[in-house]
């Protein structure tokens, strides 16, 4: 029953994160970095943390990829895409949505530095982004199954290009 309560607690307020009308925020006057600032040193490839979280439930880990699509409503999450078939997208949530990104970053090359973990996406959820995606009514009441997933939260990013 707690477990239930503090589910649907934490889930609530993660929904309501992603409601608002507030600016992305940068932490620096440059404009490519969010969060924490990092550098590009040291990170491994979105395709190369793929097979590493094949034993593991989490990982410290700093991380370069491509941004596929950015939340349009806040820029509360994003995901990261590769161009190599079979590698799924993966998504991307921010350190306490201590910060947002920038609603046009699609396309762009970003380095994450923070956690790599398997995650288990709710039908609720993945309504919920699919929504802010702008997916049709019909796409969103096609998803019927929950996703679990390889997933990431940012303590900072920094846009490469």
């Amino acid at each position: 029953m707690v477990k239930n309560f503090f589910f649907v607690f934490a889930s609530a307020i993660f929904l309501a994160a992603c409601g608002g009308d507030q600016p992305a925020s940068s932490t620096t006057d440059d404009g490519k970095h969010f969060g924490a600032t990092i550098t590009a040193d040291n990170a491994v490839t979105y395709e190369e943390l793929v097979p590493k979280m094949a034993n593991t439930d989490s990982l410290a880990i700093k991380i370069s990829g491509t941004v596929g699509e950015v939340c349009q409503k806040k820029g509360c999450w994003m995901m990261l895409v590769s161009d190599q078939p079979g590698i799924p997208e993966m998504r991307v949530t921010f350190k306490d949505y201590a910060f947002f990104m920038p609603k046009d970053l699609t396309g762009k090359r970003v380095v994450l530095d923070g956690f790599a973990f398997i995650s288990e996406t709710s039908v609720e959820d993945l309504r919920h982004y699919a929504e802010d995606a702008g997916k049709s009514a019909e796409e969103i009441a096609a998803i019927t199954e929950p996703e679990r997933e390889v997933a990431f939260e940012a303590a900072g990013v920094l846009v490469v290009k």
